[in-house]
């Protein structure tokens, strides 16, 4: 609870990943991915109750030997790779009976987020009377430098400007979303149905947290970071 708000964390984990087989399951430094998430929720000082979305038994059974509750088993209808997160955010809010005043979502594929990340995108939410609130990091790539190609493989500029820009420094501050934490105002969020909107805030998280596990690639960089963990402050609680 925060601000007496209280607040649900819910951790999407659908059985199918095309990129990583059993990806929410996968071992990443000696853990089953979706534990890190569970693990990091749990230490949270303002999460009230943690539930898992999944219509996957053999990741239901892990969750809940990691400490993670399982209230429902999420319909199929609900687990295809085209379902938007939307549907099953709202079948969690339809199913569970308890009313709370704010949801986190908590995607596994980020397991290197810590609970201070996430208490601090809640806190901020609620503080500033914004609607919703998600993570953000800088940028890897600076979209002033992406082009697409024509059919004569010449570079077009995915942005159109009227000066260029010559210096990395010259460019302005770019942030992405980094799907680790979503935090949102469970009643704006039933007549909205989104995460993103105009009055969303963002909530600054350094790079070396804010990887999201897509590929193979994504889980070794994860595994690389944590094993040396040491020479990356930002790593640390």
């Amino acid at each position: 609870m925060y601000e007496n708000k209280r607040i649900l964390a819910l951790i999407p984990a659908r059985g199918g990943s095309k990129g990583i087989p059993r990806k929410n399951i996968v071992s990443l430094a000696g853990k089953p991915l979706i534990a890190w998430t569970i693990e990091a929720a749990r230490k949270s000082k303002f999460i009230d109750r943690t539930i898992l979305s999944s219509d996957d038994d053999e990741i239901i059974a892990l969750a809940r030997r990691w400490g993670c509750e399982v209230p429902f088993v999420r319909p199929a209808r609900l687990a295809q790779d085209t379902v938007a997160a939307v549907g099953p955010v709202l079948h969690a809010l339809e199913t569970i009976a308890e009313e709370f005043d704010y949801l986190v979502l908590l995607q596994p594929t980020s397991p290197l987020r810590i609970a201070a990340d996430i208490d601090r995108c809640i806190a901020k939410c609620i503080s500033e009377h914004a609607p919703a609130c998600a993570t953000v990091s800088i940028a890897a790539k600076n979209p002033y430098w992406m082009y697409s190609m024509d059919d004569c493989d010449r570079l077009v500029p995915i942005l159109k400007r009227g000066t260029q820009v010559a210096l990395r420094q010259q460019a302005e501050g770019i942030y992405v979303l980094n799907g680790a934490v979503y935090v949102v105002k469970i009643d704006w969020f039933r007549k909205n149905r989104k995460f993103i909107a105009k009055q969303t805030v963002a909530c600054r998280m350094p790079q070396a947290r804010s990887v999201d596990i897509d590929t193979q690639w994504d889980l070794r960089i994860c595994d690389m970071l944590y094993r040396n963990r040491a020479a990356f402050w930002d790593l640390s609680e």
